[in-house]
């Protein structure tokens, strides 16, 4: 193993990003536990879900509640499983770990964290950051921008399991009075779903899942709200967003799939298999990251959050904030998310300033890979904390100089 080698773990509330910095692309892993109702006794760990036979009725047991990590029993489970040789065999007492966490994240919980890294992993240095830190180091830090200037300021739109940041950087450094948080996630997106089908159709609420999977396949965002919604209520050919959603059956289908409305009805297999038929569904589920209200959360959506961040950073940097919005995180996935958070910005920003929206072509590993451009920087070396300094001064030490 080479002596420059880190090992980087974007440790997210839904998926753990992971693998050795010189690997070109990490292992994405559920973070948590799952069990199954046709085999109760056997709790699937990470990825081992993928040999369950049946996934219907599956139960989440999650590390992280509300955008913390609390369940320490449950990640430790999972982290075992991660180092060990069956998924990413690692020795820390050789090699550096950079570790996400949370922003803001309570002091109590960092000190556990590093407790039990150093306690129980045997980690010989420790870097903590967060997953907006590290893209915003990868954006500020591409290829791409490496031939033009690179850009003193960005915006990191990070639409997580829990919830969505807003986060403004300026020189490096997070404007912490301008972040703006948004109480909506891939978790409430997926919770919503079910509810809708299970308002509409058939009970899906024990069916997290398989819903999930639904939101993945067949959700995407609308570009004219009003216009989509009145196709929606129209038949079937002029409708041109209704689907059917094929749901898995765990024999011959293992992962569900959209098809056209009365597609392979006259086969004999079509007959058998269970079909969701989603209309409004597949742009009204993504609309809540722009229009929270809609579900009762008074909040503002993300365009007018970015818009409220930028506009609480100095003057100066507000141009090269609006032409470096950069969106990652699960939910950035959606189709139709670059155009409509563009636009959205374009109306609500003043003329003179250019708006500029990125999403990466993989906004879950994205973070990840500024972790590993970090990871070769000098300042990496700095910001670690070694095991002689947890030996010497404790976790609560090595919390405050890190925050300092």
């Amino acid at each position: 193993m080479g002596d420059n080698n880190v090992f980087v773990l974007d440790n997210g509330a839904f998926y753990a990003k992971l693998g050795l910095s010189d690997a070109s692309e990490p292992k994405t892993i559920l973070n948590c536990i799952t069990k199954a109702k046709s085999e109760r006794r056997r709790p699937f760990i990470g990825n081992q879900i993928e040999e369950c036979r049946d996934a219907s009725g599956l139960f989440y047991i999650l590390c992280f509640q509300r955008g913390y990590l609390v369940n320490w029993d449950v990640q430790k489970t999972v982290w075992d499983y991660l180092f060990s040789p069956d998924c990413c065999p690692v020795q820390f007492s050789e090699t550096p770990l950079l570790i996400t966490e949370p922003l803001f994240n309570f002091g109590s919980i960092q000190e556990a964290m590093l407790e039990i890294l150093y306690e129980e992993y045997d980690c010989d240095a420790v870097c903590k950051s967060t997953a907006i830190d590290l893209a915003a180091f990868n954006f500020t830090h591409s290829e791409t921008t490496a031939e033009h200037q690179r850009p003193l300021a960005c915006v990191v739109v990070e639409m997580g399991f829990s919830f969505t940041h807003v986060v403004p950087f300026v020189k490096g450094n997070k404007v912490k009075e301008a972040i703006r948080r948004i109480d909506i996630g891939g978790k409430v997106l997926t919770n919503h779903l079910k509810e809708i089908i299970s308002y509409r159709q058939l009970n899906v609420m024990d069916e997290s899942y398989v819903i999930n999977q639904v939101k993945e396949d067949s959700c995407f965002v609308s570009q004219n709200f009003n216009e989509d919604m009145r196709i929606a209520r129209k038949r079937y050919p002029d409708n041109t967003i209704v689907r059917e959603y094929v749901l898995p059956d765990y024999t011959q289908i293992r992962r569900g799939f959209l098809r056209n409305p009365n597609d392979g009805s006259g086969s004999d297999v079509g007959d058998e298999l269970q079909t969701v038929k989603l209309g409004n569904e597949r742009f009204v589920i993504p609309e809540m990251l722009f229009h929270p209200s809609d579900v009762g959360i008074q909040q503002m959506g993300v365009p007018e959050a970015i818009v409220d961040a930028i506009n609480l950073c100095p003057e100066e940097t507000r141009p090269h904030l609006f032409a470096n919005i950069v969106v990652c995180g699960g939910c950035a996935l959606f189709p139709g998310m670059q155009p409509r958070v563009e636009r959205d910005v374009r109306a609500l920003a003043p003329d003179e300033y250019d708006v500029n929206v990125t999403v990466p072509e993989n906004p879950i590993t994205y973070a990840w890979h500024g972790g590993k451009k970090y990871s070769q920087s000098l300042s990496f070396m700095k910001s670690c904390m070694s095991r002689n300094q947890y030996e010497e001064y404790g976790t609560r030490h090595l919390v405050e100089k890190y925050e300092s």
